[in-house]
């Protein structure tokens, strides 16, 4: 008879998850929370459309669906600036050819339980876990819809059930459990931009366009129909705030100041702004994430970061990865499965989480700074000199497998170095100069 296993939370990781341990012969069960994404829409408001990039599709990859995913998405090479005027500025994410992929989060989850279905895995929906026993292996479940209440055993529970995973909570009473959530000042509202009549976009369709504005932005990503899936990021307290932003005027006043160029391609932009949330943005770190051999979480349930590297499925998409890779050594032992996995795997979750954080930055200030783009400017050049001695970070993290808390190492390595680059006298002007340039490549290169 096959091993049964539990995954509670249908989400984009459990899905991916579920797929992988059916592949084994696992018999697995799913436990969600939310009615069934392909029967009812449940993602307005809550859908910060996903960017995909080489890890995630390598894991995916590695169960047969890369090719999939790849007819869903829209390839973005790199930003669009917005500045206030209106002009635009266009800054590559990497060397020719590479770029990141725009994927709609309902999509790509769509597809990922159908493909887990398709594999032999049952999906329970409407089922909010409510209790569990850990030691026993045993969850216990109430219909959002009839008020039942169920029981559900199984060898072994996997807990991808989001950032506030009640899997977790369960192992939150256990000895010596390490806890921390922080919350950003700011939190995001899901706004949108409508296909053009005919279907076409409106602005720019393969890049992920910023409005950057110092503390606060504006972000927007393409769909394949046409339309963008637009997010404002903004404190809820202060100035330039959603505190203050209580009146239709007091949007339309907000947008017309700070965002003038993309207000006409919002015709419902009062209507999104008070019909959709005002959601928070949590970073969850966590130790240790097994319970012996009978429970095991990943993904946003041991790690929830920030969404401001596109990192976040794709970390968790790793999680899956990584984790199939030790149980081609130790399915037999899934003590030590589950050991090996978050020692592997929690130091470059944390790496990430950190890296988020830093991006948000960058994305909100700096990537409209000259710094910056004197920054940008060098190291491309040193990359294209030098590519086996100096990848820019952003390359590292996306187009890379280098594990996270190795590019983290190396990227504040290279931020001392050109630290100290860029405050040369006459840096801005010269550093193209053939003299200065090798100057560049002695400090950068050793």
């Amino acid at each position: 008879m096959a091993e049964k296993q539990i995954i509670i939370g249908a989400g984009l990781v459990g899905s991916l998850h579920a797929v992988y341990l059916a592949k084994r012969g696992v018999q697995v069960e799913m436990f969600e929370r939310r009615p069934d994404m392909r029967t009812v829409d449940i993602s307005a408001g809550r859908s910060i459309n996903l960017a995909i990039s080489h890890r995630g599709l390598k894991a995916l990859n590695r169960v047969g669906l890369k090719e999939k995913v790849l007819e869903m998405v829209i390839p973005m090479p790199g930003r669009m600036i917005h500045d206030v005027e209106g002009n635009t500025n266009f800054q590559p994410y990497g060397k020719q050819g590479q770029h990141i992929n725009s994927v709609s989060r309902g999509g790509l989850n769509a597809l990922l339980m159908t493909e887990a279905e398709k594999a032999g895995v049952k999906i329970n929906f409407n089922q909010r876990c409510i209790s569990m026993d850990l030691d026993a292996g045993k969850a216990t479940f109430r219909d959002e819809v009839s008020g039942e209440v169920t029981e559900a055993a199984a060898s072994h529970i996997y807990g991808t059930d989001g950032a506030f995973s009640e899997v977790r909570h369960a192992m939150m009473m256990t000895d010596r459990f390490d806890y921390s959530q922080t919350y950003l000042k700011h939190g995001y509202k899901e706004l949108s931009i409508p296909a053009a009549e005919g279907g076409g976009f409106r602005i720019e369709k393969n890049a992920l366009h910023i409005w950057p504005r110092g503390g606060y932005m504006l972000i927007a990503l393409p769909n394949l129909d046409g339309s963008f899936t637009v997010t404002l990021f903004l404190a809820f307290e202060g100035k330039h705030a959603f505190e203050n932003l209580n009146t239709e005027q007091q949007v339309l006043d907000f947008f017309n100041e700070v965002f003038p160029d993309v207000v006409p391609h919002m015709p419902t932009l009062v209507e999104d702004f008070f019909g959709n949330p005002t959601s928070s943005l949590c970073t969850v770190r966590c130790f240790p994430w097994r319970y012996k051999d009978k429970a095991l979480i990943f993904g946003d349930a041991s790690h929830a970061i920030v969404p401001f590297y596109g990192q976040g499925m794709v970390s968790g998409f790793e999680d899956c990865f990584v984790f199939d890779q030790l149980a081609d050594e130790h399915w037999n032992d899934k003590e030590t499965l589950f050991d090996k996995f978050q020692y592997s795997r929690k130091p470059d979750d944390d790496a990430i989480a950190d890296l988020a954080l830093r991006n948000f930055v960058e994305m909100r200030d700096s990537v409209a700074d000259p710094r910056f783009l004197l920054r940008k400017q060098i190291e491309k050049k040193l990359s294209a000199k030098h590519p086996d001695q100096w990848t820019p970070l952003y390359e590292m993290v996306t187009f890379s497998e280098m594990r996270y808390s190795e590019a983290l190492a190396r990227g504040k390595e290279q931020d001392k170095i050109m630290e100290d680059i860029l405050s040369w006298d006459g840096i801005e002007s010269n550093w193209e100069n053939p003299d200065v340039f090798k100057k560049i490549e002695e400090k950068a290169l050793g």
